[in-house]
């Protein structure tokens, strides 16, 4: 948590459940991450926190963007960024979506299907595209394997038909997973990209550029390794496999700039225990899975928590959200351990939740309102 975070939650004490963030944290991680790549073109993914004080910052600092949808694209818009440097990056896509979003500029699409392909010929003619490819996501805590992507033979046939379809054959994309903790995959997809480059250029067509994804890793309750040591491997491979005739290089992090610059904060609803003789207290929070932690899905992603105790004594716990669901249960396999002085009423912190969360509250479900956001 930022000192700029803890400052507001003390003076203004917001109502909860709330998301306070420093875009100014944002803005220290967008400079950090330049540092670490920095001849990559950087498309921040739109997705992990559309908040307008943040593309509004990213926009003014030369920030891409990385758009999942048509209304996400009109965000950036809306927030000044050019046309040209929004990337329509999902690669599944109503055509009319395709055509809304190439009237208002913007020139540069994701696919990963023939049937894609064609939609994007009939309604982005002359539109730069790139073609997503199926990698390995080992090491990452939140995969995202199978729904994306296809395999480098059919990527080369389809950047070849693209050519054909008077598409600009601009590039291949791949993503190693979200909060992606090792480095190898990386490298592993690099390779991948580089035989799918020899192919197509052995068939005439010179693809320019090399989209790495994101999947960036930030400390949630455990250390994963520094940006640099990713920035260090990637462009060892790069060089690796192409030599001094690196290609175009775009990145997507969604994550890795802002998950560690917000904060939610909570209030312990109920504090209780299954039976007498049981050592796991259950901690129920006024936010849960469907109030903004969908990430914590099979208890893939584990934040931290501050309480005002910390330093007491602790004991087991499980921790869940407030509504009437079983699902609604946050962690219970993970051996989180919170004080026993802990009580109802108590405010607990939890941290590194930038990313991810206010977009992922649902809409009243038991009649709790979405999470609030304050953009400090």
């Amino acid at each position: 948590m930022t000192d700029k975070v803890s400052r507001f939650i003390a003076a203004q004490q917001p109502a909860t459940p709330c998301l306070v963030l420093d875009v100014d944290r944002v803005a220290g991680n967008y400079a950090r991450l330049k540092s670490a790549l920095p001849l990559a073109r950087i498309y921040y993914a739109v997705k992990a926190n559309p908040g307008a004080p943040i593309l509004d910052r990213l926009t003014v600092l030369g920030s891409h963007f990385d758009a999942a949808s048509l209304p996400e694209v009109r965000m950036c818009l809306d927030a000044g960024a050019e046309p040209t440097r929004i990337s329509y990056g999902n690669t599944i896509k109503k055509e009319r979506d395709i055509a809304a979003a190439f009237e208002a500029g913007v020139r540069m699409f994701a696919f990963d299907s023939e049937s894609e392909l064609r939609k994007i010929a009939r309604a982005a003619p002359g539109a730069q595209v790139y073609c997503r490819i199926l990698v390995v996501n080992e090491g990452a805590e939140w995969p995202l394997s199978r729904k994306f992507g296809c395999e480098a033979a059919m990527a080369v046939k389809l950047m070849a038909l693209a050519g054909e379809l008077g598409l600009d054959a601009y590039g291949i994309s791949f993503h190693v997973g979200s909060q992606q903790t090792a480095t190898g995959p990386y490298k592993a997809a690099i390779a991948q990209v580089a035989t799918v480059f020899t192919d197509l250029a052995a068939a005439g067509v010179k693809l320019r550029m090399v989209n790495l994804g994101g999947g960036y890793p930030v400390r949630y309750k455990a250390e994963v390794p520094e940006i640099e040591a990713f920035g260090d491997a990637i462009m060892g491979a790069m060089a690796e496999h192409f030599g001094n005739s690196l290609p175009e290089m775009v990145i997507e992090p969604g994550r890795f700039l802002v998950a560690d610059a917000g904060t939610i904060v909570s209030e312990v609803v109920l504090v209780s225990r299954k039976g007498d003789e049981d050592p796991v207290r259950w901690v129920y929070l006024d936010i849960g899975r469907f109030g903004g932690l969908a990430e914590t899905e099979g208890e893939a992603i584990r934040y931290g928590f501050r309480t005002p105790h910390d330093g007491t004594r602790e004991g087991p716990v499980t921790i869940a959200g407030p509504t009437c669901d079983s699902v609604d249960t946050i962690y219970e396999k993970s051996n989180y351990r919170l004080p026993v002085a802990l009580a109802e009423g108590d405010r607990v912190e939890i941290l590194a939740t930038g990313a991810y969360t206010t977009t992922y509250a649902s809409q009243k479900f038991n009649g709790f309102a979405p999470l609030e956001e304050h953009y400090i």
